[in-house]
């Protein structure tokens, strides 16, 4: 599930560079930029450092203007090309690291912004643009300490406590991540997101009755909201509610008629409630939309059995095995079908393999949602740094 999380805008801080005797001039150049005119800014600075090729500043000031102009790989190397001559520049640590980060290279944004957080530990806008970089580089555990940070500092940015929140989340702190997700609630009563994280945080925390509240109050807010219908259906399902939990997958399925992930599991309601010929459709269709689900492929290989047509039975199986290789229950099936085809050597050893194997796949409701990036996101805001 793609959750609306917020990513990071953030303003470069501009060097001013040292004035020198050369025409064009630094603050012909510095004109220029303040007027608006970038491209002929940006020439500017690059003749004055065809001048004076080893001024960190002027590669510090064309960075800057680079940066207004979105050219953003450009502008990082003029900040390393500064850093090289002066690695004490004032500034250009945080302006090479939001260079990197505004072209989504967030784990090549987390030593410069590292660096300019320790020049300056009261800088809030270095603290966030590095909680975001690890953010970004799905680096959770490194991120919270710098989100918690920020977010005590600025209580109400619910953007940011998002993030916090999440990354909790992924990293399993199911307390910090419903911690914040009350908090998100408290705030905002009629955010279905925030009901349906929590919900995940619950499931995941093996509290799945209290997920089930979560998600019916997301229903309630928000019935269009896309998942709400599959994550309620999952809860049910978990819980071997099946007739209930179909009746959710086909309201998802209403909102968004190519979920295959609502498509599965209603045909494994159908299948778990006797209904063969209505489930195998429905299986064949969810593979064609999506070929890695490998509950879809467990099901017909299933089905191939029971009718005995071991082949293609094997085929499904086999895909599932490879999709999900730590799932005792595929290597089980593997090995009963092995055995009635008269190869016990693979029987045993599929046997052995589930026997081995200390569980299934994992199957929490936070593992069938896809984890938000940055770049799906847009800007959150945040205290302006120094």
């Amino acid at each position: 599930m793609k959750h609306r999380t917020l990513a990071l805008l953030a303003l470069a801080i501009p060097f001013v560079p040292c004035a020198t005797a050369q025409t064009p001039s630094p603050a012909a150049a510095a004109q220029l930029e303040n007027e608006g005119r970038l491209p002929e800014a940006e020439q500017a600075w690059r003749a004055i450092i065809a001048a004076h090729p080893r001024e960190a500043g002027v590669y510090a000031s064309l960075g800057v203007v680079l940066s207004k102009e979105a050219k953003y790989q450009d502008a990082a190397a003029a900040y390393r090309r500064a850093l090289a001559f002066d690695p004490g520049l004032p500034g250009i640590e945080l302006n090479l690291g939001l260079a990197e980060f505004k072209q989504g290279h967030f784990k090549q944004a987390v030593g410069p912004l590292t660096a300019a957080l320790k020049a300056d530990p009261a800088s809030v806008q270095a603290k966030t643009l590095l909680a975001m970089a690890h953010y970004g580089a799905s680096q959770y555990l490194q991120a919270i300490p710098y989100l918690r940070s920020v977010v005590s500092a600025d209580p109400q940015n619910q953007e940011l406590r998002w993030v916090l929140a999440q990354s909790c989340l992924y990293t399993k702190d199911y307390k910090c991540a419903l911690e914040q997700f009350q908090q998100i609630t408290k705030a905002n009563p009629d955010s279905a997101q925030a009901h349906m994280l929590a919900g995940e945080a619950l499931d995941a925390d093996r509290r799945t009755g209290e997920a089930v509240t979560e998600f019916q109050a997301a229903e309630k807010i928000a019935p269009a909201e896309p998942n709400v219908h599959f994550g309620l259906g999952y809860l049910q399902w978990e819980q071997h509610n099946y007739q209930d939990a179909s009746q959710e997958f086909a309201k998802e399925l209403a909102n968004d008629p190519k979920h295959a992930q609502a498509m599965t599991y209603l045909a494994d309601c159908d299948l778990q409630q006797g209904k063969r010929d209505d489930a195998v459709p429905l299986l064949n269709k969810a593979i064609q939309i999506e070929p890695t689900i490998a509950l879809a492929h467990i099901d017909l290989g299933t089905i191939e059995a029971d009718s005995g047509h071991r082949d293609d039975a094997l085929r499904e199986l086999t895909t599932a095995a490879k999709l999900t290789p730590n799932d005792v229950n595929v290597h089980w099936r593997l090995g009963r079908l092995y055995r009635a085809m008269g190869n016990q050597a693979q029987a045993t050893a599929e046997f052995n393999k589930a026997k081995n194997l200390t569980q299934a796949a994992d199957d929490t409701l936070m593992k069938k949602l896809t984890a938000p990036t940055l770049k799906d996101q847009g800007p959150p805001s945040f205290p302006a740094g120094k």
